[in-house]
């Protein structure tokens, strides 16, 4: 045990907080909280030294980063629901920052001179990229299909749905839910793996609202299956809600085949069609809305529809992302999503390579014979004789619920070092956090999710961990 001189000899938290350069109720805050924690490893029998003014000092530093931070992704998970979804293009976040700059025109007709709607700024983009009528933004997916399932059926009405599409997403979201939440009543046809058109018929009555169809994004059902299209269930005279869940933009793309394009719902004559702006889109998170005049008037008239809008910079971020979408080639090489997914062999085994080389600490191509790797690269060469670097065949995913099924070969760089577990918490304690997965008992990190620009501050952040090992 901790004898009363111990603790007599903590100095006064104003001394401590003097050794911390950084504002005084944070300096004092530090001070206070290693003082406790000093505390209580001395009164635990926890003797020894401890350099108070360096744990203040940490301390005060931590308080003062910021809680939402830039992240490096290296675990092959292009639409990593944890880290954000999908990074932006550079002309989306160029029109965020002019966005947050100042004032803006939001809700302001400038020709006109009198108040206008969000929605202008994005419905035209819609309508020309889609072939709908009319369209509108709100946050999320989830909040596009609670909107679009209160508009169209609402309080006393039925909603149509198919027991093989009742389904949970992310987050513990529940079809069912939305409808219950919705005011609708929820009415299932057909069975968990096969529902026919004549269940759907069976069912319209004088108090059908909807059909709502729900694509079941993170999942696929396979053998003895059956389910009816969007264009059948449009024959049927009942409103057609469609959330098709990702937002397919790019269908021309083959590796996107699988994935259900936004424009086949739209020209099926689907009252609205819901999707998301921040998954396969590859732009901010919002939930989008296209379909017929009508239908899209009854859902900005719902009260929901303030409740969900969308606000100035994701708008600017999405207005920005859907202008791409006019020229597919550039769309393709500019929105980091669909460069990640179209991304060649040479180039990924490229980027694997050199990011292996930042790795050990290796001089990089094309730096002059003899220069050693500190100088090339701004390390110092691993310590970590165990460490075993490595590039190596795996597979990176979609991840954010589409495409569950599909793999996306490529090299990775494999690390064995001791414990990977260990080594990841080291590198998410670094600057920048850097993320990979592992696997086999190593730390895999996958140049695929990492934009060209972040191998360098990848490569760096991984050595200094392995130097610390």
């Amino acid at each position: 045990m901790s004898s009363r001189a111990d603790l007599r000899a903590l100095p006064a938290v104003d001394a401590l907080a003097s050794e911390v350069d950084a504002p005084r109720a944070v300096a004092l805050a530090a001070a206070r909280a290693v003082l406790a924690e000093r505390r209580s490893e001395l009164l635990g029998g926890e003797g020894g030294t401890a350099d108070l003014p360096a744990r203040a000092r940490a301390a005060a530093a931590a308080a003062q980063r910021p809680s939402l931070r830039r992240v490096l992704n290296a675990t092959g998970v292009i639409v990593h629901t944890n880290l954000g979804r999908a990074p932006l293009a550079a002309v989306a976040r160029e029109a965020v920052a002019a966005a947050a700059e100042g004032y803006s025109n939001l809700e302001w007709d400038l020709a006109a001179g009198e108040r206008g709607s969000r929605h202008d700024h994005v419905e035209a983009l819609l309508c020309e990229l889609t072939g709908a009528e009319a369209a509108m933004a709100v946050n999320n997916c989830a909040g596009a299909t609670l909107l679009a399932a209160a508009a169209l059926a609402g309080a006393g009405s039925e909603v149509i749905v198919s027991r093989g599409q009742l389904v949970e997403i992310g987050g513990g979201f529940r079809v069912p839910d939305v409808i219950a939440q919705a005011g609708a009543r929820l009415v299932e046809v057909g069975t968990t793996n096969r529902t026919r058109r004549a269940d759907y018929e069976n069912a319209i009555g004088e108090r059908t609202g909807a059909i709502l169809r729900a694509h079941p994004s993170n999942f696929r059902q396979l053998g003895f299956v059956g389910e009816v299209e969007v264009e059948e269930l449009c024959e049927l005279g009942v409103p057609v809600i469609d959330d098709v869940g990702s937002g397919v933009l790019a269908d021309d793309l083959a590796v996107l085949a699988d994935e259900p394009p936004v424009r086949r719902s739209v020209a099926a004559g689907a009252a609205l069609v819901c999707f998301s702006g921040d998954k396969l889109l590859g732009g901010p998170q919002a939930g989008l809305l296209v379909g017929t005049t009508a239908a899209i008037a009854r859902a900005r008239r719902h009260p929901l529809a303030r409740a969900l809008r969308l606000d100035k910079l994701g708008l600017a971020a999405l207005e920005a992302t859907l202008r791409l979408y006019r020229d597919p080639e550039r769309a393709r090489r500019e929105i980091p999503v669909l460069a990640m997914l179209t991304a060649g062999e040479e180039e990924l085994a490229a980027r694997a390579a050199r990011l292996a080389e930042l790795v050990r600490g290796t001089r990089p191509a094309g730096a002059a014979p003899g220069t050693a790797p500190e100088a090339a690269v701004g390390v110092v060469p691993a310590t970590a004789a165990e460490a075993v670097v490595e590039v190596i065949a795996a597979t990176a995913r979609v991840g954010g619920g589409a495409l569950p099924l599909l793999e996306l070969p490529g090299p990775v760089v494999a690390i064995a070092a001791g414990s990977p577990d260990v080594l990841a918490a080291r590198l998410r304690a670094g600057e920048p956090p850097v993320v990979g997965r592992i696997e086999g008992g190593r730390l895999l990190l996958d140049p695929r999710t990492l934009a060209p620009g972040e191998l360098e501050p990848a490569g760096r952040a991984v050595a200094a961990a392995l130097r610390r090992a």
